[in-house]
């Protein structure tokens, strides 16, 4: 049996989500703070979830680790995004191996119910991403950064959202395998057909023949009998 269209879909964007959001979640660039007061016009300052780098684009020399000097990583965005990224890392693995074992390209005939707990699954892993990144975005001008700065989206925010949208496309295309359960319990079940047995079997309603025709032969009678013989038939 060939592997359904939507499992096949499911398979293919859940691994491409799970890549970009790993990125999205360890790259340091959710926010680029350029333009600061007191610096070179090329210094940049490169926020992320867990590091802040800082590099001089013309000669791109690059520094990360920098002191967090006001406050950017108390601030509850961002402690909510390292909480609820790394989840949802693990919570995507957990759902492909699900999945893994539901779609089963090495047998004939998936298991359409446990693909599609496996794509719920995804589906919420998808979420726990989507959420911080949305957050973070709606609070991105609200965080601290210098004063008279400009604040632009970074990549990593970009690759987080580009994840977790695969990750929700890919947790409901695996999740359609319920329509296939469903369809399957809504089907009546015809009684099993009886099992003929070897031998003879008496045909229903036909004709019997209550005379021996062959009596008379068998006792070596050379008359024939009035009744029909088979020879004769």
């Amino acid at each position: 049996m060939r592997t359904p269209t939507a499992m096949i879909v499911g398979l293919v964007l859940c691994p491409c989500g799970l890549l970009l959001t790993l990125t999205g979640t360890l790259a340091p660039n959710w926010r680029q703070v350029s333009l600061i007061p007191d610096q070179p016009i090329d210094f940049v300052t490169e926020q992320g979830i867990w590091d802040i780098c800082t590099e001089r684009q013309s000669s791109h020399n690059r520094l990360c680790g920098q002191a967090d000097e006001l406050g950017y990583f108390k601030q509850v965005p961002v402690q909510v995004a390292q909480g609820m990224m790394p989840s949802s890392l693990v919570l995507t693995l957990v759902g492909l191996l699900v999945a893994a074992l539901g779609v089963r390209c090495w047998q004939e005939e998936p298991r359409h119910t446990l693909a599609a707990v496996a794509g719920l699954v995804l589906l919420l892993s998808g979420l726990l991403s989507l959420v911080p990144a949305s957050w973070y975005t709606h609070e991105l001008w609200a965080l601290p950064a210098p004063a008279g700065s400009t604040l632009v989206v970074g990549y990593s925010l970009v690759l987080s959202y580009l994840g977790s949208c695969f990750e929700i496309l890919g947790g409901l295309a695996l999740a359609l395998s319920f329509h296939h359960c469903c369809k399957k319990l809504r089907t009546p079940k015809l009684p099993p057909s009886p099992v003929l047995e070897d031998g003879p079997c008496p045909t229903t309603g036909a004709y019997r023949n209550p005379w021996d025709v062959l009596e008379d032969e068998r006792h070596g009678q050379q008359w024939r009998s009035t009744l029909p013989c088979d020879s004769d038939l």
